[in-house]
């Protein structure tokens, strides 16, 4: 009986560790045989482990005193003429504030997980996995010029424009794709030559289909952000805003 044909869904699930075990040996013995798809998957894994190493520290952290459960009850004493069941009720809400509530609000203070401000993040952890990288940053290098516009358009689904931001003193290095929770996106990086790299992401977008430029910061990183007809683009780096943006208007422009 013939086999299943390997698809990205197997790969994404490759790398979570998703599969079944004959599945596993299946993609296992097509990565063997694909060494583009066995670099593809790599650069999956090196993603996952930096998105895991810049989300685990928060992860991780306690709930707040504040929202523990003596904090809350010392904070708020019940009335004495609560009658036994009313105080019952009082006592179950607030264990459930006390267990979950923490990280609730914590989700207030997490990344958004949605439209640009979640492709910003995305473009940011992508540089934080890659920027720093001499040996491989990038999966296909700029002088293959044309395959990389080939790249880019099948990780996109349409022709898409290699932004030129040799006028801001960037010169292309390459791209490569880069997995996220919403899709395949497609990242390329810049240097100028002085140690200073850019990242540009761009994917479908689901939400925010068409938003205006907006600003994000994540540590040391900074971006801008947009989306246009259904395209989303993010670029980022270690550059102060007003440096960043008329590079961002740039891109903008050309895309």
């Amino acid at each position: 009986m013939n086999k299943r044909p390997i698809t990205e869904d197997d790969l994404q699930a490759f790398v979570d560790n998703a599969l079944d075990a004959e599945r596993h040996r299946d993609v296992c013995d097509y990565l063997l045989a694909n060494p583009e798809a066995a670099a593809r998957v790599a650069s999956y894994r090196t993603q996952t482990a930096a998105l895991r190493s810049a989300l685990d520290p928060v992860a991780c952290e306690p709930v707040p005193s504040r929202l523990n459960l003596k904090t809350i009850v010392s904070a708020h004493p019940p009335a004495r003429r609560l009658q036994p069941l009313r105080l019952a009720a009082a006592a179950v809400l607030l264990l459930a504030i006390g267990a979950t509530g923490g990280w609730v609000m914590k989700g207030y203070m997490l990344p958004p997980n949605e439209g640009v401000a979640a492709l910003a993040q995305e473009a940011a952890a992508s540089y934080g996995a890659f920027a720093s990288d001499r040996l491989r940053p990038v999966e296909v290098r700029a002088d293959a010029s044309e395959t990389l516009q080939q790249f880019a358009a099948a990780t996109l689904g349409r022709s898409t424009t290699i932004p030129n931001l040799t006028e801001a003193g960037y010169r292309l290095m390459g791209g490569r794709v880069i997995p996220t929770a919403h899709g395949p996106g497609f990242m390329l990086m810049y240097d100028n030559d002085k140690g200073s790299r850019l990242v540009i992401l761009a994917r479908h977008m689901v939400v925010d289909q068409d938003k205006a430029m907006v600003a994000s910061e994540n540590g040391e990183v900074r971006g801008w952000s947009w989306a246009k007809e259904g395209m989303g683009y993010s670029v980022v780096g270690a550059l102060p805003r007003k440096d960043l943006h008329p590079i961002a208007d740039v891109v903008r422009s050309q895309v």
